[in-house]
């Protein structure tokens, strides 16, 4: 059992026999930006009007994540919606995988939320893989307030599964499909992702 970067919140249950995996030599060296695996992706990136969130290779198998909660963000008058909480979680979390250089998808995605966020505020996510086994990657993230030594306001636990990169091609919309694969940053991402692990 293994705990969020701090120790607070949820435990995450690594079975048996998974491996801390390595950093892969073709990921983004610390300090880097992690790219955006996606032009219109909601979370990471550039061109919707969703999260904005940047992404930073730490050191290790981590990232450094930061989303900052906007008044198109609110759940309750003046506070961060749980879901748009949750989402943010599971693109730091899903940005492991650049580390990995695998393809993925999130299997489960628990969150506990521990403070209210605040509209205008800063979550500093560090986000971590604990172990692999076969097609299976566990990983678990901390957010705390204002700054990497804030207050934690939430945490959450992953479980992703590799997938050949067939997949995304098998189950998306097909226009947007079409127009990812004349993207050069997405043809860039999928010739640095092994195909089969």
């Amino acid at each position: 059992m293994s705990k969020p970067p701090g120790g607070a919140g949820r435990t995450v249950d690594v079975p048996p026999g998974a491996q801390a995996p390595e950093r892969h030599p073709a990921a983004p060296a610390p300090g880097e930006p992690v790219p955006s695996h996606y032009a219109r992706c909601f979370a990471c990136g550039d061109d919707t009007a969703g999260l904005a969130m940047s992404v930073v290779a730490g050191e290790g198998v981590n990232v450094v994540a930061r989303f900052t909660v906007t008044g198109r963000h609110q759940g309750a008058p003046g506070l961060a919606h749980g879901g748009l909480l949750a989402a943010a979680f599971d693109e730091a979390l899903g940005s492991l995988q650049w580390l990995l250089q695998v393809p993925s998808v999130t299997a489960r995605l628990q969150t506990d939320f521990l403070r209210p966020v605040p509209v205008g505020s800063t979550v500093h996510i560090d986000a971590r893989v604990l172990g692999r086994l076969g097609r299976r990657i566990w990983s678990c993230a901390e957010g705390r307030l204002g700054s990497a030594g804030g207050p934690v306001v939430v945490t959450a636990a992953a479980l992703f599964v590799v997938v050949p990169l067939e997949h995304f091609s098998e189950h998306g919309r097909p226009a947007e499909v079409l127009a990812a694969r004349d993207d050069d940053r997405v043809r860039h991402t999928v010739r640095s992702f092994e195909v089969n692990p």
